[in-house]
């Protein structure tokens, strides 16, 4: 018997430095793990059940059991309301909406303060929430309502206009959670779950089907108002520091997604997230068939890097490209109907330094064909600067491997500022030249400067209007000179410059800058 009781202390004993040393070493490392490892941990040392494949949620066929997702992820699913400044802050909001038109939040606009509301996704048991950038962009306060509801204020730890994205963060422990799946395993046709708050509806779930994957619909970071087009201005998009703008690789369903969605979760039928719903396009302003989320896997190192930096560290291939399709192909006289065609490679850049060249058609990334621009962007998306990536060429008529090193930036040679520009460089953070015949003849226009130079931190950087860009109009005055655009900078407009003009790549340049 005693040495029964011996074996069973010493058992016990054993059992609690284990866990004391684990512990030791969790809490050390905790903070350089990623939200999917922290959530691998959590799963594994508490007593919350791993969401688990159920076999009769397998197929999208025959009967599907969609009851045990929606219950593992609605209490982790918070509604999101946001309030904005009255006043001069409302007269800004309302010329950015008018420029860019209401994106996809629910505004309304009484005599108070401005508010808005969407949703969120909590992906840490600490607190942190990830929802869209456009839910939270310039928000003065952010509340947060859970499904118990209880109620937050969040902080924003980071945003990325490029793909949409914020990260908010309320004080809380031992948060329902929604496990991080896999975006790539996704199928079109598999039974997906839209979980949100639309029309201040809170908690709705809604399912559909993937009725696609990569889309890219131009909407991110374009004025959405021109055209019928749904979508908004849909245009060629390069993978280069400050021209790659927005990366669109958008799953798109049919579950019922409507205003108030946007950040809210879109799960497969195993509880995991998939993605976070973005964006819709309809005709009236709600759901008509078509909503698009971003995709997990791009937005783990989105959210990873905001946790740990602050921002995002991403790397660029460094080159402009047109998506090749029958119409343009003919235009480029190349005989290839799909692949990306090679229009610029930037002086310094890891495509340069990797061999690519202007002209060259781009097949195929790490092996896997490349039809749309978001094939190429999304992978590039997920990396960051140092990585390497595998680049198969069409170069007259054979294919070659390159490996492309990715760079924090293009690589352009940086040009001195001029003695004449360097109160406008101190003070807004670029400079500028006229356009020359040749450079107004490339950009197809009869006015403007050229940006030469981007100061890290500036104005012009915070905007993403990139080295190699021309303006040619500001708060809708003609600009021919470098003193033209001193002067129209130094006269905002309700605190406003709308700045128009031709980014590198040829694609219209249409920025909204707040000025204090």
């Amino acid at each position: 018997m005693k040495k029964f009781g011996l074996t069973l202390l010493t058992a016990f004993v054993g059992g609690a430095m284990a866990l004391g040393a684990y512990k030791i070493i969790e809490n050390k490392y905790a903070d350089n793990m990623s939200f999917e490892d922290k959530q691998k941990v959590y799963y594994a040392t508490s007593n919350h059940l791993t969401p688990t494949p159920n076999t009769t949620t397998l197929s999208s066929a025959g009967q599907v059991d969609l009851t045990q997702a929606a219950a593992a992820v609605t209490p982790a699913v918070v509604y999101i309301r946001t309030t904005y400044s009255n006043q001069t802050g409302n007269d800004q909001q309302s010329q950015l909406q008018q420029w860019f038109g209401d994106m996809f939040g629910q505004r309304v606009r009484p005599s108070g303060p401005q508010m808005a509301s969407g949703s969120g996704v909590i992906i840490s048991p600490d607190g942190y929430i990830v929802t869209n950038n456009h839910v939270v962009e310039k928000a003065d306060k952010i509340d947060i309502v859970t499904n118990d509801h209880r109620t937050y204020q969040a902080k924003i730890i980071g945003t990325d206009p490029n793909t949409d994205l914020a990260l908010i963060k309320i004080n809380g422990h031992d948060l329902p959670i929604v496990k991080l799946g896999n975006s790539d395993a996704v199928k079109v046709g598999e039974w997906v779950l839209a979980v949100g708050n639309p029309f201040k509806l809170t908690s709705t779930v809604t399912a559909g089907i993937v009725s696609a994957k990569g889309r890219g619909i131009g909407i991110i970071g374009t004025e959405n108002q021109e055209d019928e087009n749904p979508f908004g201005r849909t245009q060629y998009q390069s993978n280069q520091p400050k021209l790659n703008r927005a990366i669109e690789s958008f799953i798109q369903t049919d579950a019922a997604i409507n205003p108030g969605n946007s950040g809210g979760a879109l799960v497969n039928t195993n509880g995991e997230l998939i993605g976070i719903n973005s964006a819709i396009a309809s005709h009236t302003g709600s759901y008509e068939g078509y909503g698009f989320a971003i995709p997990i896997n791009l937005a783990k190192k989105v959210l990873d890097d905001i946790e740990k930096y602050g921002a995002v560290k991403r790397g660029y291939v460094g080159v402009s490209f047109a998506e090749l399709n029958p119409d343009n192909a003919k235009e480029l006289k190349v005989n290839r109907t799909y692949g990306l065609y090679v229009s610029q490679v930037v002086p310094g850049s890891g495509a340069e330094q990797a061999g690519l060249k202007e002209g060259d058609i781009i097949t195929k990334v790490e092996g896997n064909t490349v039809y749309e621009s978001s094939d190429l962007q999304e992978r590039v998306g997920r990396m960051g600067p140092g990585d390497k990536i595998h680049l198969t060429v069409l170069r007259g008529g054979d294919e070659k491997n390159f490996t492309v090193t990715l760079k924090a930036d293009a690589g352009a040679p940086k040009m001195a500022v001029s003695k004449s520009s360097e109160e406008m460089f101190n003070r807004i953070g670029a400079s500028f030249v006229p356009l020359n015949a040749s450079q107004k003849a490339k950009f197809h226009v009869n006015n403007g400067v050229i940006v030469t130079q981007v100061r890290e931190g500036g104005l012009f950087d915070n905007t993403e209007i990139p080295v190699g860009s021309v303006i040619n109009q500001v708060n809708r005055q003609t600009i021919n000179s470098v003193d033209d655009l001193d002067r129209a900078l130094s006269n905002p407009r309700n605190g406003i410059l709308l700045i128009s003009g031709v980014y590198p790549d040829g694609s219209r340049l249409k920025v909204a800058v707040e000025v204090q």
